[in-house]
């Protein structure tokens, strides 16, 4: 995928939830992996040309593994490129999860932890707004681990306002494929690195992307006729769309 259809992609989410208003400032999780560094892309190239004027902060939350600090340094370059502040949160979250709590299931804990950090951060440093990498796939896969484990059909809005952190969470990453995004990072030599968490890919979202990987084997177009039902479904708690959902 070059850059200009991700900005397509981006801007059409942009535009159809109306994601972003003039004035605003963004803050972007940036978890070194594919998708955050595609999302930091993606809001960099649309600051360029989108009519209502935003800024952009870019931040890590730093989970205490001894890789972790190494490993940024590129993207530390990457943002000071792009003139994107970039802020590393330092945390302990690594020594309270596996060390201390000892967790076996330890991705519920992690995640709380680290989203803590992160919109603490965001509001220390000024944001109104942050933005998550959740692509396509995230979002089908999110409905089926709904309907498997929850006994409902739901996912994820693209935008929402998070009252007790006074943000408002968007994610304009909604309609870009995942091997779009895989594309793009090769396309552009993205700075990635692995996860050094030890739970990385066993758990139940995992099970969720191979079930979905083999019914869209089996059933060709089957992911974006779940995606569309999303879109269509009246989910509560979304937003109107102001478009048509057809990409």
């Amino acid at each position: 995928m070059k850059l200009q259809q991700l900005l397509s992609y981006t801007r059409k989410a942009v535009d159809d939830y109306q994601m972003i208003q003039e004035g605003d400032r963004i803050a972007v999780g940036i978890s070194g992996g594919k998708d955050s560094l595609t999302l930091l892309y993606a809001l960099h190239g649309l600051m360029r040309f989108y009519p209502q004027s935003f800024e952009l902060q870019a931040i890590s939350v730093d989970l205490g593994f001894p890789e972790g600090k190494d490993a940024l340094q590129p993207i530390a370059a990457l943002c000071e490129s792009m003139n994107v502040p970039f802020t590393v949160v330092p945390t302990d979250i690594k020594e309270v999860v596996f060390d201390i709590r000892k967790e076996s299931n330890p991705c519920s804990l992690c995640a709380k932890l680290r989203k803590g950090a992160f919109n603490t951060a965001a509001r220390e440093l000024g944001c109104n707004k942050i933005a998550y990498a959740h692509h396509k796939n995230d979002m089908v896969e999110t409905m089926i681990l709904s309907l498997v484990y929850e006994s409902r059909f739901f996912c994820f809005s693209p935008i929402t306002y998070l009252d007790r952190m006074d943000l408002t969470l968007i994610r304009p990453l909604m309609y870009v494929d995942e091997a779009d995004i895989i594309g793009f990072k090769n396309r552009y030599q993205l700075p990635v690195y692995k996860n050094p968490c030890p739970a990385d890919g066993n758990t139940r979202r995992e099970y969720a992307k191979q079930l979905l990987a083999r019914l869209n084997h089996e059933n060709p177009g089957c992911r974006d006729r779940m995606f569309t039902a999303i879109l269509e479904g009246n989910i509560p708690g979304w937003p109107e769309r102001k478009t048509d959902p057809c990409m």
